[in-house]
């Protein structure tokens, strides 16, 4: 019996997690492969005008913390000349703008 249940709450995290992935996917797909690309290097029209990092350079991931990540993404970035590079995300709660944070680290080479 309590073999049961430990790998059921065993398959339950699995698939929460499972979903958060998928969800973060989503998102990415849905507000940033415009610049960032569906591989996180950047390379898009879009995202050469701005400068996008390249989220598959080692060094760029380590320079990347994640509370930045979130506020840049909660609020948005603006240059020295207060000119938008990156809207805010709209319509994300806080724990999907983390799950999208922890997806960039996917790009990680």
């Amino acid at each position: 019996m309590k073999k049961t249940m430990i790998l059921a709450a065993v398959i339950g995290l699995s698939a929460a997690l499972t979903a958060a992935a998928a969800d973060a996917k989503d998102n990415w797909a849905k507000t940033c492969v415009k610049c960032h690309g569906e591989d996180g290097k950047g390379q898009t029209k879009m995202g050469q005008k701005v400068g996008v990092k390249d989220f598959t350079d080692a060094k760029v991931q380590e320079a990347f913390k994640d509370e930045e990540a979130f506020k840049a993404l909660k609020e948005g970035l603006k240059d020295k000349e207060d000119k938008v590079l990156m809207k805010p995300v709209e319509g994300l709660s806080d724990d999907e703008i983390k799950q999208l944070v922890t997806y960039v680290r996917t790009f990680k080479k």
